[in-house]
């Protein structure tokens, strides 16, 4: 089949985490013998900060990594039309401009013999839900969700015909432990500033614990102000900037443990969603300790995959204990990556996707799953 996902970007993973889920699941969908393609703005935020940071060698990079997937990018004048006529499965991303998303649902109310997803995967249907409302989904199939507690929004809200729940997840052909590479240093976060949404867990559950414990850390990431480059220096941490995903793995397999800090507008309004980085490090079988959110849908089994810490007290002595106790650390990293491959692959999510496809989707795309995963 022909999806369409029109993406705030798949080029670009600055500060753009749902890249990462978009790359496995367009990469499952090629090995299955789909023909994904995904459609970015040209113009889009993330990609032309990646520009800015990086230079065009970041865009050479994605090309390298990924030389199995493509996108195109459009502008004012670009022929919406021509592509749609063409897809079986169309994928708008909540951070597509509110006029494109009417427009295309418009398409499929005219005649387009497509199915027509909405996919959500942000905090903005809580914290900024006149954003969300103002959106023309009344022409769309189906809503992706990434979370419960997400879904339940959107069907209070009456936001949608059918919304599905559809947590993101990890790509273990690139999400893998790398026993070649010696781990040779304590502690590495990975994870952007936050628009002051986790500033002060940041200081609490990583600043402050490495400060104490005097461990060899490094953060990976972008938009950190001043002050804090001040105070990770300060605390001996070592500040690396924006790392492509697609060297995250190598990160993690030098460094003995990470750790989980989630934005608090998940924690507070949208418990049971973790970051799409969770996922990620515990298929690269690094042991994880997370900072306080609500495991609502029972994605993991904590204290047996990774550990939770209640505040940084307990956190410095978590970390404590992964980094002397190497039968622990070694627990720790077998059973996450046993859950990771049990549950949350972007191959579950691809089987999770085209179920959701079976039971909205047109008569064109029953047709074509009908002789292979709809008999499955």
């Amino acid at each position: 089949m022909r999806f369409l996902f029109y993406t705030h970007s798949l080029v670009s993973d600055w500060n753009h985490g749902n890249a990462h889920f978009l790359r496995g699941v367009m990469r499952e969908l090629v090995w299955r013998g789909h023909d994904p393609v995904a459609l970015e703005p040209e113009d889009g935020w993330s990609r032309a900060n990646l520009l800015r940071d990086a230079g065009e060698p970041a865009l050479q990079r994605f090309a390298a990594n990924f030389p199995e997937l493509a996108s195109r990018t459009y502008g004012a004048s670009f022929d919406h039309e021509s592509v749609l006529a063409d897809a079986d499965v169309v994928v708008v991303h909540e951070w597509t401009d509110p006029v494109l998303v009417a427009h295309i649902g418009k398409a499929r109310r005219h005649g387009g013999r497509f199915t027509l997803l909405f996919h959500d995967t942000h905090h903005r249907a809580v914290s900024q839900a006149s954003a969300i409302s103002g959106l023309a989904l009344h022409d769309y199939d189906a809503v992706l969700a990434f979370g419960e507690t997400l879904r339940e929004r959107y069907l209070r809200a009456g936001w949608g015909r059918r919304v599905h729940a559809w947590h993101e997840a990890a790509d273990v052909s690139l999400f893998r432990p790398r026993p070649e590479i010696a781990r040779d240093a304590d502690l590495v976060w990975i994870g952007n500033w936050g628009d002051g949404e986790r500033s002060a867990e940041i200081t609490e559950y990583l600043v402050e614990p490495a400060r104490r414990l005097g461990l060899s850390a490094v953060v990976h990431g972008v938009r950190y102000p001043a002050k804090a480059l001040a105070a990770l220096a300060e605390a001996g941490i070592a500040y690396r900037g924006w790392l492509p995903n697609a060297d995250v793995p190598g990160a993690f397999a030098r460094h003995r443990v990470t750790l989980h800090i989630p934005r608090r507008p998940y924690v507070e309004s949208l418990p049971g969603i973790p970051t799409i980085r969770m996922f990620e490090a515990l298929a690269c079988g690094i042991p994880l300790v997370s900072a306080p959110w609500d495991d609502a849908e029972s994605l993991f089994r904590p204290g047996r995959d990774f550990l939770f810490a209640r505040n940084g007290a307990e956190m410095t002595s978590l970390l404590r204990d992964v980094l002397h106790d190497a039968g622990l650390a070694r627990s720790l990293a077998k059973h996450g990556r046993e859950t990771i491959a049990a549950r949350h692959t972007c191959a579950h999510r691809v089987d999770e996707l085209l179920t959701i496809l079976g039971q909205c989707g047109s008569a064109r795309v029953l047709d074509q799953l009908a002789p292979k995963e709809a008999a499955q």
